[in-house]
């Protein structure tokens, strides 16, 4: 007989369904609970059902009934997670099984999980299982209530009344900060303002600055009917009560792998696991088991629960978890519900005079912010004592040099700054995790060329060519040389420029692809986990320089229906075609740049060919190069400060008419000059640095003085491998010291003033407020220098890759540190920004896929120009000793240096050109010949000088290779874009069932609160009911 055990974990209760043999059937047996069942913990994994909150546990089931003991202290639950399984005994052979007695079984064990789901009335919601189908909800945290750093039904400890986060009064907890000076002139607008905030609701105190008399705080809080009645008008989601999967219908037990009769079963074969398996069971218990992720049992708080949301209502108060009115909204809501009230609250008569904005830019209020949540640090140990906030786990966890191989907690993130910052640090988070491929397969091209660097024919020609005199690459001063003197830079170059490069370039351009298409897959489950699906940006309010300059001229606005300045057509395309032209010439002054940096090197490459150092004199052209390079970064950095000048004035000139249209507006125009000014350089070098040149004896020149310069015999490649190596390690250290070093100075500076004033013992004795109102704001631009930073980077990553394998890796060595630099900055050197709201990152995204596509284009050319990679492809078929036999290996390239070689006549130099050496000291009598690079006849030739057929050979095979590889690359990136949906499946599903449970809860609360009240009027003896509300 074969038998099917069904267990139901937590309840202890196993169930035991056996086959039927013969006609007669067999009676269900239930077997007794088993003592000692392992609870599985609260986690993410492969549960199927669970129910759980934070605190006591689920033990045993008496009578079939679970039993919740609670722990002495706390007052919420936590519920050991329901799983129901299906064992077949591996002893039996497999034959049918009258599922009918399964799915009895389960209805049985459905009644008992019925029991154990009404034990968990009012208890937090259940936590979230991505693997299950049976998804509870959007990932938003129930509220800091839910969190043990902000203690639920209990009074604000005593050290919270006297550390700055609280009124005098220690209850009332500060919800925003105004900051302005009592010497400042607008003080009746303050008065009317602060007038006005009274009048919505606000509580107010005001306390002067312990260090100028003159600063005075202003401390906001909001209290409870203030927050309801705002969170109503801003649709914040908030958690709703959990839910019983099993009242709403049939039961729904959710198990493993097969589907039937609409309920998913798991039908486990067990199996004697083999000797092997037992020895790597044994050695995987050894090893730290998921190293990279931060340890949630010590600290619970870096993971929300999980639960259903739903707009706030206050009709339906009675709906949503509220343990504590004041720990109900989070501190990052309750800052930006005051900051929302904040900017509707009017200053002056007049239907324009309104808003904190205005009067921060005009000067009435000095600054305005949230609170940090105390200090970052603690003498105590996290993991034995605990965070003190939200911040110093932030700083524990995240921000700290400790972590730097863990993921990020996004959810406390987000928590904490909003999803604004909380989607840049995931996008970051994400973008590092993509390049780890990338880097990894670039560190394979490059170990591919060291690996077969002693193999690569070329290299070895150009090493043994000791006979073989190159041409001076520079007038006058440069001297005749052997090819073999390129030794060096021959094999530098096949470590960059080798088979595996083609290869890289692609994949490189799919990556990209990859990168953008599953980020918008990750983009959309994060806005599912954060409640942004549905969230719609508020209607913007007009600038006010947009309303000062255009105030005189009206008109309805379409969407509101009320009065608003206009803008007139001809006035905006005039000033949008001077803020073009304006663009123009700035692009004009990078070019101007480039020119300049061509000249010098031109003048210097001779410069250090005469030079009496024969270290510089040997290298003349690496060192022109190199020092080229670095004076290239200083005019790049130089410019870039004229560049944010410009772009402000040009943005502040067109007057856009909303802060979102003048943040895109800037954000297009620096970008467009930052791109253009850091690879102007590198386009040259790729693509035109000894292009155009000329040969021997007809050089071509700068305004008929300079002549242009030359690649070196080994190829143009290795310069823009310095290029990129240089610019990429120089600006990314330049940017991390800007970032962390440039505030950490402010701040330092400022604490010794403090302490020369006040000692030792005056920082520590500071109100938070006066703490916070000493650190540096967040730029004024918000996370636009943080998304250039990484946008270049991607740049640099995917334009030029194919000449610099070595750059993701570069990237992700760099993007390791920008992440915790970037945390440290937000954490503790920076004013805690609003928390504001995003659903995605916004123009960048857009930006980035016009870098994608660019960086096909450019490899395609950086392949078949830049390196020697076309011109080796045609020898090895058509001109070596494989010609004719479809091979291209490093036998058939035996020759290829001297055939890529052209002769010329040193007597056919021109006079200006001729250099000052005749080359005797190679072969004790003046050289005759000597040889450059280029596919030309020899001099006594008919056609001295003239291209040859392996030229126009070489010629068509580039432009080929680039139709192909381009049209190719695009076919495989549209294919990807197009069989990779936006939308995961398993999120459609969630998202779906999400408002059908939601809808379900909503009819299922009502009932039961109808039913409470009818309970009522029947035990009071009333006859009437209330209205559906």
């Amino acid at each position: 007989m074969k038998c099917i055990n069904l267990s139901l974990h937590g309840a202890e209760k196993r169930v035991q369904v056996c086959q039927r043999r013969t006609a007669a059937s067999y009676p269900v047996s239930q077997h007794p609970p088993v003592d000692g069942h392992p609870s599985v913990p609260q986690a993410r994994g492969s549960i199927k059902m669970e129910a759980s909150s934070s605190g006591s546990t689920i033990s045993s089931v008496t009578g079939g009934k679970a039993k919740a003991h609670q722990p002495e202290g706390r007052e919420d639950l936590q519920v050991n997670q329901l799983e129901t399984q299906i064992w077949i005994k591996p002893d039996i052979q497999k034959t049918d099984v009258d599922f009918s007695e399964i799915l009895n079984a389960i209805q049985e064990i459905a009644k008992d999980v019925n029991i154990f789901f009404d034990e968990l009335e009012g208890v937090n919601s259940p936590s979230k299982d991505d693997d299950s189908l049976l998804h509870h909800g959007n990932l938003t945290s129930t509220s800091d209530d839910a969190s043990r750093l902000e203690v639920v039904g209990e009074e604000v400890p005593d050290k919270n009344k006297t550390n700055g986060l609280y009124f005098r009064d220690g209850k009332c907890r500060i919800d925003y900060i105004l900051v302005y000076r009592k010497s400042n002139p607008q003080t009746e607008k303050r008065e009317v303002f602060e007038r006005n905030i009274r009048a919505e609701g606000l509580q107010m105190e005001k306390e002067s600055s312990l260090t100028n008399s003159d600063i005075i705080f202003v401390k906001l809080h909001a209290p409870w009917e203030v927050l309801g009645k705002y969170a109503e008008l801003m649709n914040v989601r908030m958690p709703f009560r959990p839910f019983n999967p099993f009242n709403a219908g049939a039961p729904c037990i959710l198990v493993r792998c097969c589907f039937l009769n609409g309920h998913f079963i798991e039908i486990n074969g067990r199996s004697r696991r083999s000797r092997i398996e037992k020895q790597i069971s044994r050695f995987r218990g050894w090893l730290p088991r998921k190293p990279m992720k931060l340890d949630k049992e010590t600290l619970p708080d870096l993971e929300e629960n999980d639960c259903y949301t739903a707009p706030f209502s206050q009709q339906r108060i009675h709906h949503f978890i509220i343990h504590n009115k004041d720990t109900f909204f989070n501190n990052a809501t309750r800052s930006r519900i005051v900051h929302h009230i904040l900017q509707r609250v009017k200053y002056e008569e007049g239907k324009n005079k309104i808003g904190l904005n205005r009067l921060l830019s005009n000067g009435s209020y000095e600054a305005a912010f949230p609170l940090h949540e105390g200090s970052y640090r603690s003498k105590n140990s996290i993991k034995t004592h605990g965070a003190e906030n939200h911040r110093h786990l932030l700083y524990e966890c995240w921000a700290s040099w400790g972590v730097w191989y863990k993921y990020q907690p996004l959810d406390l993130v987000r928590r904490y700054f909003g999803e604004k910052i909380g989607l840049y640090f995931a996008w970051l988070g994400w973008y590092t995790g993509m390049l780890f491929p990338a880097a990894f397969i670039g560190l394979f091209v490059f170990l591919y060329g060291v690996t077969t660097l002693n193999h690569c024919q070329v290299s070895k020609e150009v090493c043994q060519a000791t006979d073989i005199i190159m041409c001076p690459i520079c007038d006058k001063y440069c001297p005749f040389m052997r090819l073999s003197d390129s030794c060096i830079y021959a094999k530098v170059t096949h470590l960059f420029d080798n088979g595996a490069t083609v290869f890289f370039a692609v994949f490189m351009a799919v990556w990209a692809t990859v990168f953008l298409e599953f980020w918008k897959r990750r983009r959309a489950v994060i806005a599912y986990d954060w409640d942004l699906i549905d969230w719609e940006e508020e209607e913007e309010e007009i600038r006010p320089q947009f309303e000062a300059k255009y105030s005189k001229k009206e008109r309805m606005n379409p969407i509101s229906g009320k009065p608003e300045p206009y803008q007139a057509f001809a006035d905006k395309c005039s000033r949008l075609i001077v803020s073009a032209s304006g663009i123009f010439f700035m692009i004009c002054v990078v070019i101007a740049a480039v020119f300049g940096i061509v000249i010098y090197r031109v003048v210097t490459v001779s410069t250090f060919a005469a030079f009496k150092w024969a270290l510089i004199r040997n290298n003349s052209q690496v060192a022109t190069t190199g020092t080229a390079v670095c004076i290239n970064f200083c005019i790049i950095m130089l410019l870039n400060v004229l560049y944010e000048k410009v772009a402000l004035f040009l943005t502040n000139l067109e007057q856009p008419r909303t802060e979102s249209e003048w943040e895109n507006s800037f954000t297009l125009k620096m970008f467009l000059f930052q791109f253009v000014n850091l690879n102007s350089s590198t386009f040259y070098i790729a693509f035109f640095l000894g292009r155009f040149t000329g040969h021997p004896g007809a050089y071509l020149r700068l305004i008929n003085r300079w002549r242009l310069e030359e690649c070196h015999p080994s190829g143009c490649l290795i310069d823009l491998c310095m290029q990129m190596g240089i610019i990429m390690v120089l600006k990314q250290t330049w940017n991390n010291f800007m970032e962390l070093g440039y505030p950490l100075i402010q701040n330092w500076w400022t604490r010794r003033k403090l302490r020369q004033e006040y000692g030792t013992q005056g920082k520590t004795s500071f109100p938070q407020w006066e703490k916070d109102y000493n650190l540096q704001p967040m730029n004024a631009y918000g996370l636009f220098d943080e998304y250039l930073e990484m946008i270049l980077q991607f740049g640099f990553t995917t334009i030029f890759v194919a000449a610099f394998p070595l750059a993701p890796l570069l990237a992700l060595l760099n993007n390791i540190i920008e992440i915790r630099l970037d945390a440290y900055k937000f954490v503790t050197q920076w004013r805690r920004p609003l928390a504001s709201r995003a659903k995605d990152i916004g123009i960048w995204y857009g930006i980035l896929e016009g870098i994608g596509i660019l960086s096909v284009i450019t490899n395609a050319f950086v392949i078949a120009v830049t390196s020697d990679f076309i011109p080796r492809l045609v020898y090895a078929y058509k001109y070596g000793p494989c010609a004719g036999q479809g091979e291209a290996g490093q036998k058939c390239m035996v020759g290829y240096v001297n055939a890529s070689l052209s002769v010329f006549l040193v007597s056919d130099f021109e006079n200006r050109s001729e250099p000052t050496s005749n080359g005797s000291e190679f072969s004790g009598s003046p050289l005759k010949y000597c040889r450059y690079r280029d596919y030309r006849d020899p001099p006594d030739s008919p056609v001295p000088y003239g291209y040859t057929l392996q030229f126009w050979h070489v010629l068509a095979a580039r432009l080929a290779f680039i139709i192909v590889f381009e049209h190719l690359v695009f076919c495989i990136k549209h294919l990807i874009s197009y069989l990779i949906p936006d939308l995961p499946k398993d999120l459609r599903d969630r998202m779906r069932r999400e408002k059908y449970l939601i809808q379900e809860m909503m009819y299922e609360a009502e009932l039961e609160r109808l039913q409470k009240e009818r309970k009522e009027r029947k035990k009071n003896g009333k006859s009437y009911h209330n209205e559906w509300p």
